[in-house]
């Protein structure tokens, strides 16, 4: 072994400080990361992607570096299937939304349980996202697995004026 190769981090520990750049939005050493063996694509213990973890945390720079680099845009985390889309539709972040859909992603993509970021968007009132969902193309008549619709969460929600928007 080299000198080098007995200082490298191990591959777990590259693993670990790729998430945490991500979610601290430390553009200046994810590629160092990336080219030292952590994969772009790895998950957390929770089933997070870097991608998920950055655009969660409101990191809009180092989203759009990792969707550059090569990151899926529409990885959903291990436990429900949420994207990156999904997660940033609940916390109301329109300017990642403009990223991730700019990177190309799928604003129908379906969860495990059949849910939408337009869905997501909706239950959580957040207005300027579902403007861009909708612009994009969402749909607003698709059902999850429990035949819930846009119109059904809103109302749920006690959202009547999106419920009222959507057709009902």
């Amino acid at each position: 072994m080299t000198d080098i190769e007995t200082q490298m981090p191990s591959p777990e520990r590259l693993q670990e400080l790729l998430f945490a750049a991500a979610r601290m939005g430390r553009d200046d050493i994810i590629p160092d990361l990336l080219r030292a063996g952590a994969d772009i694509e790895g998950r957390d213990a929770r089933g997070y992607t870097a991608l998920i973890l950055a655009s969660y945390k409101g990191q809009e720079s180092t989203t759009g570096l990792l969707l550059s680099l090569g990151a899926h845009v529409d990885a959903g985390d291990s436990e429900r299937g949420n994207t990156a889309l999904m997660g940033i539709s609940f916390k109301g972040y329109p300017a990642i939304a403009r990223v991730l859909l700019a990177g190309g992603a799928d604003v129908n993509a379906r969860n495990a349980v059949g849910q939408t970021a337009l869905m997501t968007a909706v239950l959580f009132n957040q207005a300027e996202i579902i403007d861009l969902l909708v612009e994009a193309g969402a749909d607003p008549a698709v059902a999850d697995l429990n035949g819930n619709t846009v119109v059904t969460l809103a109302r749920m929600q006690g959202h009547h004026h999106l419920a009222a928007r959507f057709g009902a």
